[in-house]
């Protein structure tokens, strides 16, 4: 009888002896990932769970239909500078002769511009902007969409004008203005055409000319507008896309006193408006990486990585040693989560990106998707926790639990990461984020693991 009581109690405790050696075993740990030390995990028989941050220069970033006109320039000594002129095709608007007295003289000719609230760079400097007529056709690029969709990147969906295009303009401006770029309090920025094309664009509409009949006729005469920034200019300012090529005139009424009226051409379709961008690396870490030449490791630019706006520059982040910890049998990984910190100090110049997002890049380097929440289908957008003035670095924070669920199947089979802007800051912003540095010269790069050991 006792005997059989002994027999019942062991079988009773041996599930609750399991139990806590189970819960016991679960570690939350953090994996310091830049290669300066040797860590166990638990009883994992590996090493060190590695990573390699690399900065990389994205190819056909679509400017175009963003809704902002990117018109400026900005540098700084780590990554060089960002040049962003605005290219965009005119439509007749409300032009005809109709309503124009025999009588009407010209005044003035102005683009008139509206600011959207928009700057990245040193706003307290005089900036300079001059309008060049462009003497190409602004045309898009057609995109093949026979080809499997992990040949192009996921954001490209359709023929779309890319930021490297570029069309050639007259080196002779017709309008330059310089300005104060007070952009939040700023209504309008007024450009005075020069008198040759005032003049000109009257005398059309006064003779009701076949050229103003309709946007197709004009724009096989007036290719489109270039808005071009001084070589001297510090901020990038965003501009709406809604543009007035005003033609002011005057004469006489019925009654004998002068009157005026005005006529306008405008943007007659937003897909034909764009930002061509181009970079300067040149005397920096960064100067090897081109489109040719899109990658560079953190090992080459004394351990800076950043990430930026329309250029299409992000950081490349792989693992190249993590397929072993998730394929190890004994080990179940309950969360994870890669802490990226944002540079806190002098080269916080401008403000931080206010959230930042991960595609998955395929074994060619193309990104073929955006990271959703886990196991969602919405874009996991994760949004930037403020460092302090003690020191503390800007943090983002993303949920990676899913990646690591994936990457052993051939969906997620040798992908890698890319650390980027939101699509909208992406294509129509010069939005920058340079990433922080630890002791030992390496991106502050962190994944938390918390697992279950068997």
């Amino acid at each position: 009888m006792i005997k059989d009581f002994k027999r019942r109690s062991i079988q009773f405790l041996l599930p609750l002896f399991t139990l806590a050696a189970f819960v016991g075993c679960n570690k939350d740990i953090s994996l310091s990932l830049d290669n300066s030390r040797d860590e166990t995990i638990g009883v994992v028989p590996i090493d060190t769970v590695s990573v390699k941050v690399s900065t990389y220069q994205l190819d056909n970033i679509p400017t175009s239909a963003t809704g902002t006109m990117l018109v400026g320039k900005n540098s700084n000594a780590i990554t060089g500078s960002v040049k962003s002129t605005a290219y965009m095709r005119l439509g007749v608007g409300t032009v005809s002769n109709s309503s124009i007295p025999d009588d009407a003289v010209l005044d003035s000719v102005t683009l008139v511009l509206t600011p959207n609230k928009y700057y990245y760079g040193d706003t307290t400097q005089v900036q300079k902007v001059s309008v060049h007529r462009v003497l190409e056709d602004i045309t898009q690029t057609q995109i093949d969409l026979t080809k499997p969709a992990d040949e192009r990147p996921v954001f490209v969906t359709t023929a779309s004008l890319f930021s490297k295009q570029k069309f050639e303009y007259e080196q002779s401006p017709l309008a330059e203005l310089s300005f104060s770029p007070r952009v939040k309090s700023i209504d309008s920025l007024f450009f005075k055409f020069n008198n040759s094309i005032s003049n000109e664009l009257f005398t059309m509409i006064k003779n009701n000319d076949n050229r103003i009949q309709n946007s197709t006729s004009f724009q096989e005469y007036f290719k489109g507008l270039a808005l071009v920034p001084d070589d001297n200019n510090t901020a990038m300012v965003g501009f709406k896309d809604t543009v007035y090529l005003q033609v002011h005139y005057s004469f006489l009424n019925n009654e004998g006193t002068k009157s005026v009226g005005k006529q306008y051409f405008s943007i007659d379709n937003k897909a034909f408006q764009y930002n061509q961008i181009e970079s300067d690396r040149s005397g920096t870490k960064f100067a090897p990486m081109t489109l040719a030449n899109p990658q560079i490791s953190s090992k080459q630019t004394d351990g800076y990585a950043f990430l930026e706006g329309s250029t299409g520059v992000v950081a490349k982040i792989e693992f190249p040693t993590l397929l072993e910890l998730v394929n190890n049998p004994s080990i179940a990984i309950n969360k994870a989560e890669l802490v990226i910190e944002a540079e806190n100090g002098a080269l916080a110049t401008f403000t931080q990106p206010q959230s930042l997002v991960l595609m998955i890049a395929n074994n060619s380097g193309n990104p073929v998707s955006l990271l959703t929440s886990p196991y969602g289908t919405t874009t996991q957008q994760v949004p930037l926790v403020p460092g302090d003035d003690f020191g503390s670095n800007g943090k983002y924070t993303f949920n990676l639990i899913e990646y690591l669920a994936k990457i052993k199947t051939t969906a997620y089979k040798n992908t890698s990461l890319y650390l980027s802007l939101p699509t909208s800051g992406l294509f129509s912003s010069g939005n920058r984020l340079i990433l922080a540095k630890d002791n030992d010269n390496d991106p502050k790069i962190k994944l938390n693991i918390l697992y279950t050991k068997f």
